[in-house]
């Protein structure tokens, strides 16, 4: 039971997984099967398959969509910044923050980070978070094992805590997705997951004023931004559009007397 909970920490996982195994069996036994029961095995499978495909879903266990009721209230916003680091981007990235004295959380992809040591080191002088988000940022993560996610996530997070001096506390998946069992092997690394209140698709728009939209409306204290410092679009000035979206933004945090801040 005990191993059961660690690999399956969600109660929810966990009432599945016993549903399947009971399900299946009763099934199995039952003359033909029962076509009521194998739609709704069927079913379980679909719901922990739309779980795993929706980023803000906390049914496959802990997932930080907002910051504490004690932060919202003091008017804080986190600011997050995936794919990078990136030395074209990242560094003026980092100037607006400074301009505005705002302060954010960077997930970085640990194979751009060891090609860029003096940019993680750069984030860190300026007071911001450097976290986790897995080493090489495949498409192909949320269909992995056990043993691939570990490896995956164990070498983001030796390469970032030598690079940067301190370990990682968060980890974001590529894109979101995720499966059944990255939730236990996040707890072997003492890790919590973070997904986001809203973005504004930064790295597929290419009209800032539209990803300023998005980010921008009901904005309050406590939501979790997300942007992007590496794999940004451009704008038809070939420009990345997180550099005018973040200036528009960090006007309006500033406007609202709210606080950018890390996680």
């Amino acid at each position: 039971m005990q191993l059961l909970r660690d690999w399956l920490p969600s109660p929810f996982l966990r009432c599945s997984a016993a549903f399947q195994v009971v399900g299946g069996s009763a099934a199995l036994l039952v003359p033909g099967g029962s076509h009521l029961l194998i739609n709704a095995l069927a079913a379980n499978h679909a719901l922990v398959l739309g779980a795993s495909l929706w980023p803000t879903s906390p049914l496959l266990g802990p997932n930080l969509t907002r910051l504490s009721d004690e932060r919202a209230a003091r008017g804080e916003i986190a600011l997050t910044f995936d794919d990078g680091p990136d030395p074209k981007v990242t560094f003026e990235v980092l100037d607006l923050l400074d301009r505005y004295r705002a302060k954010a959380s960077f997930f970085c992809i640990a194979a751009r980070a060891e090609r860029s040591p003096e940019l993680v080191k750069e984030i860190l002088l300026r007071g911001h978070h450097i976290e986790n988000h897995t080493y090489r940022h495949a498409p192909t993560f949320a269909l992995r094992g056990t043993k691939g996610l570990q490896r995956e996530i164990g070498h983001a997070q030796d390469v970032l805590t030598e690079l940067a001096g301190v370990r990682p506390r968060y980890f974001r998946a590529p894109a979101g997705m995720r499966n059944p069992w990255l939730q236990g092997i996040l707890r072997r690394f003492d890790l919590s997951l973070v997904s986001w209140t809203r973005r504004g698709y930064d790295a597929v728009c290419r009209d800032p004023r539209k990803i300023a939209r998005r980010l921008l409306r009901n904005l309050r204290g406590g939501d979790i931004l997300l942007l992007h410092d590496g794999g940004s679009a451009r704008d038809h000035r070939g420009r990345p559009v997180v550099l005018e979206v973040l200036a528009r933004l960090l006007d309006t945090i500033a406007s609202r007397d709210l606080t950018a801040t890390p996680l």
